[in-house]
This record gives C-alpha cells, structure tokens and sequence, in this order.
C-alpha cells in the first residue's frame, strides 16, 4: 500500500524519512490504510445494522440483537453462526461476535480423496471496504473449490506441485471477489476485499498462504509455532525501526493490514511456504478475533491444550466461546486439522 505526503501528496515508501518532492520529513505514516475489523474507527455501520421496526442507530442494538430504544430484537442471520464438520479430523466455527452487527468472516474446509489431503482457508472481511461479508465468503469457498480441484488433478497425475496450485486458487479467488459489483459513495466505501490464510496439507507437508493478519499455527504436545506472518502497519514500522512496538501499538494504524484480496490490491502476490509435520499436533487457522485474545504463540498454546481432549468440532467451538467470553470484539473464525 502506498503511503502519501502529508504537505505535497507525493507517494511515499514506508521506510522514507523524507519526501523526495517537498523535503517534509517522514514522522509518522499518513496514509489512510485498509483497517481490520477491530479498530476504532467502524465504518462499517449502514442502514442494515439499523433498527428493523425504529430505524434507531447501530449503536442502539445491543449484543443479544435487542434494539434498547422500542425493544425489538432481530432476527439471528444464517451466517451470525455456523460450524462446518468435515471428518472426525477437521472441523471449523464461525461466529459473529458480540460487538459487530453481522459476520463478516468466512471459512471453507474440505477433505479430498478420503484423508489423502486436507484444505482450509479462513478469511475475514475487511470491514473498511464495502460487501466485507460477501468478499470473504466468495475468497473463501473460490479458493477452497480451486485447491481441491488442483489437488484431485495431482492425485490422479501423481505428481506434485502444490505452490503452482495454491498461486492459482489466489488468483481465481481475486477474479471472484473483482466481479462483486459496488458503488463508492465515500473515501472509506474501498471494493470488496478480505484477508486470507490457507492450508493444504498432503503427505506430511502444510502448504501454506496468508495475506492481510489471519494466522496459522502448529500445536504439539511438543511446543507451539505461528506459521504465518501478519502484513501490517505495525510489524512493517517495527521492523525498519520507524517505532518500537510500544509506540506502534498506541498508533491508530496498529491494526492496519498492508496485503490482502480485492480489486485495490494491485500488487499483492502472495508467497506460499511449506511446513513439514514433525508428528501429532493440530494445525490452527484463525482470525484475529481468536488470537487478538492470544497474541503469543505460547498463550495460543495453553489455550488450545485445555480443548485436546475434544472432537476438533468442539475444540473450534470451545475457541469461539473462549474468544466471546473474552468480549467478542470481532468476528471469530476457528478453523482446527488434527494430525
């Protein structure tokens, strides 16, 4: 994402200390950035969080659906809650929160070839953009039907070229998510656009991909590893030095993300890695209204460790509740592969 001059406008790097056009010296960041859906500033208010019988404001509905000015209560949405049960291995739960109106994250899962391998992509509407809800349900079940096509067609090939297969699910995810029609009515109404993390694991290996701050990670009897690494604002500045961690997370921009899937996101080509399997564990996809309660990978450890005498649908489950019960500021999305 590019950043701009505060005095000329002139397009900035993130690592700039100077405007090269007007010489204004580079303090802090000035873009207006595609923010994550737990920040401060909710854009995302429009007349369907409204009132249903008074028309009062979004802020008038209260966690249960109850509008506290006439007392009207609105109805649960298909998708405020759902779990999807693949096998007795995989499973996933999705959940509106308690704080945001409707749910604006995603996820698909599927198992190909009775356990030969496994797909989950989880996403998470950005909550700036317009459509945040259908942008990651059409990323999410595009790339989810893309991977498990690709892996079928190597299945039957025998061969093996998962990066190849995972490079082109993104880019058909990105003509899917191009094609939801909008209308900018502001500076903040961005295109449709999610973030995303995805897995396909096959023969030992999790192959991998992230944009924008969804995370996996691995969880053993052994220890525990994030995976991925969020695109934002606040590991960008952190690592060039711009600020150190205590001051980036005071920044109104600490939650911005720098990558992520839409019509805006021009240069975003993401990277997919491998993870070998080193024995039994779980492999955890989530968004951030899971892990912003447990940032550490450690903290995602012990957590996880009290659920592991559960089926992987209830241990989704449980990390939902465990996030609402801890205010269920954002959506919540818990996607868990036992291995």
């Amino acid at each position: 994402m590019n950043l701009q001059c505060s005095q000329c406008g002139a397009t900035l790097q993130i690592d700039d200390n100077f405007c090269e056009e007007c010489g204004a010296q580079v303090t802090v960041p000035t873009f207006s950035p595609q923010m994550h859906k737990d920040d401060s500033l909710d854009w995302n208010i429009d007349s369907r969080d409204q009132c249903e019988k008074c028309g009062a404001d979004a802020t008038e509905i209260d966690e249960e659906g109850f509008c506290t000015q006439c007392g009207f209560r609105r109805e649960p949405r298909k998708l405020d809650h759902f779990e999807v049960m693949i096998s007795p291995k995989l499973a996933a739960c999705c959940d509106r929160g308690l704080r945001h109106h409707h749910n604006q994250d995603f996820v698909a899962c599927a198992e190909v070839d009775d356990g030969k391998a496994y797909v989950m992509v989880v996403c998470d509407g950005v909550s700036s953009a317009q459509l945040a809800e259908l942008a990651s349900k059409a990323v999410a079940e595009t790339t989810c039907r893309a991977l498990v096509e690709g892996v079928n067609d190597e299945l039957a090939k025998g061969v093996n070229n998962q990066r190849d297969i995972i490079r082109e699910s993104i880019e058909i995810a990105k003509q899917a998510v191009c094609t939801i029609p909008y209308t900018k009515t502001n500076l903040h109404n961005d295109p449709p656009s999610t973030t995303i993390v995805a897995a396909v694991v096959m023969n030992g290996v999790a192959r991998i991909v992230s944009m924008g701050d969804s995370r996996a990670y691995w969880i053993s009897p052994s220890g525990s590893l994030l995976l991925t690494e969020d695109d934002s604002w606040f590991n960008e500045v952190v690592k060039l030095g711009k600020m150190s961690e205590i001051e980036a997370r005071k920044s109104p921009y600490a939650h911005a993300i720098t990558s992520w899937i839409g019509a805006d996101a021009e240069n975003n080509h993401p990277s997919p890695f491998e993870f070998n399997i080193p024995g039994t564990g779980y492999l955890l996809l989530c968004s951030d209204g899971l892990w912003n309660y447990v940032p550490e990978p450690s903290q995602m450890e012990i957590l996880v460790k009290q659920y592991l005498h559960l089926d992987t649908g209830t241990m989704a489950r449980s990390l939902v509740e465990y996030a609402r019960a801890c205010g269920g500021h954002d959506n919540i999305t818990v996607a868990v592969l036992s291995l």
